[in-house]
């Protein structure tokens, strides 16, 4: 099989993997379960009057809500990215895209990523694995990336167990912080960073922010794993067995946020990993999120038209607001600095 037909079939097994196999980690939730409103009966607000817009990347947006990098490369990808994207720029929400190391490496592929006629005025972030800059990739192919996406950022994905764990994984990390930074230094456009189901603590999350990253994706435990994914790809016994062993590990998403927070972690931060519903995303900004990201969460929407898609994207809306309501908070910086939410269960 050809570069061009094994990077088709890798996307392409992925999407159908998310959508049809438990690809969740053993034993490991969001933690999102763990934390709880303290209802206030007399909210002593307008449920009308409660606004969630907010900005991001200099955009203002309806809603504090990302699509999370899930998909392109494949005409199946571009079906999906259109529905997002119509979706996205209806309901208010930012959008970032899968990889586009399939577009710089094969450019009959760009038009899976191009998705900006589609969605004229909301954020749109494009992709690439941070690990790609210790495989020939430098600023000129971040900046083709960016360019072809119409993109007002690019967010680079640290993705170590996934790439250990697939067949074509590039699996050498070694001096890539030193790169980010470097990048940082000359790229023309706001850089983030996102995990991709393993989660981000403090440390690290507050060095990447002091050397230029604008935003970063926690991405943390609890939703996809994507080692759980890359094995129902793989015929190798031993790295099935080693997915199996390496499920539970991970920190969970709801964990990301209080170590940041607590830790005074600074820049702009995004939950996802495992967020199911408004609610959850609620409870993601109390705990020190400034956006919550979505994936697979949305994915069968996402296959099945941009119509299902805009109805959950009102869905969940309507319960991030109701969350809010019920303890009174009328706006996001009231969420944010919300002391309504405690931990339960211990």
């Amino acid at each position: 099989m050809n570069q061009r037909n094994d990077v088709n079939k890798r996307k392409a097994d992925h999407i159908q993997i998310c959508l049809n196999d438990d690809v969740r980690g053993s034993g490991m939730t969001t933690g999102f379960e763990k934390f709880s409103f303290i209802h206030q009966a007399l909210p002593e607000v307008d449920f009308s009057e409660i606004n969630v817009d907010t900005s991001f990347l200099e955009k203002k947006v309806a809603t504090p809500f990302l699509i999370s990098s899930m998909t392109g490369g494949t005409e199946k990808a571009m079906t999906i990215n259109q529905n997002l994207a119509i979706a996205a720029e209806e309901k208010g929400w930012s959008f970032g895209v899968g990889s586009g190391r399939a577009a710089v490496e094969d450019p009959e592929r760009a038009y899976t990523f191009q998705v900006r006629k589609y969605a004229p005025s909301i954020p749109i972030i494009a992709n690439v694995g941070a690990v790609q800059l210790n495989y020939g990739f430098g600023v000129e192919e971040c900046k083709k990336i960016v360019d072809l996406v119409e993109a007002d950022a690019l967010v680079l994905h640290l993705n170590s167990l996934q790439e250990l764990i697939q067949p074509e994984g590039n699996a050498n990390f070694r001096g890539l912080f030193q790169k980010i930074e470097e990048l940082c230094k000359s790229f023309p456009l706001p850089i983030g960073v996102k995990e991709v189901g393993w989660g981000i603590n403090s440390q690290l999350a507050q060095s990447l922010f002091d050397v230029g990253i604008s935003f970063i994706d926690v991405a943390g435990a609890g939703g996809t794993n994507w080692s759980q994914v890359e094995k129902f790809r793989s015929t190798d016994p031993l790295k099935r067995a080693v997915a199996e062993a390496i499920s539970g590990l991970g920190i969970p998403t709801s964990e990301c946020l209080l170590d940041i927070k607590q830790n005074e972690g600074t820049g702009t931060l995004i939950a996802s990993g495992g967020l199911n519903n408004g609610v959850e995303a609620a409870k993601a900004i109390a705990l020190g999120a400034d956006l919550a990201g979505f994936g697979r969460s949305i994915l069968a929407e996402a296959v099945t038209s941009e119509k299902a898609l805009i109805d959950r994207f009102t869905q969940t809306e309507y319960e991030l607001k109701a969350a809010m309501f019920s303890i009174g908070a009328a706006s996001l910086n009231d969420l944010k600095n919300t002391s309504s939410i405690k931990r339960v269960g211990y």
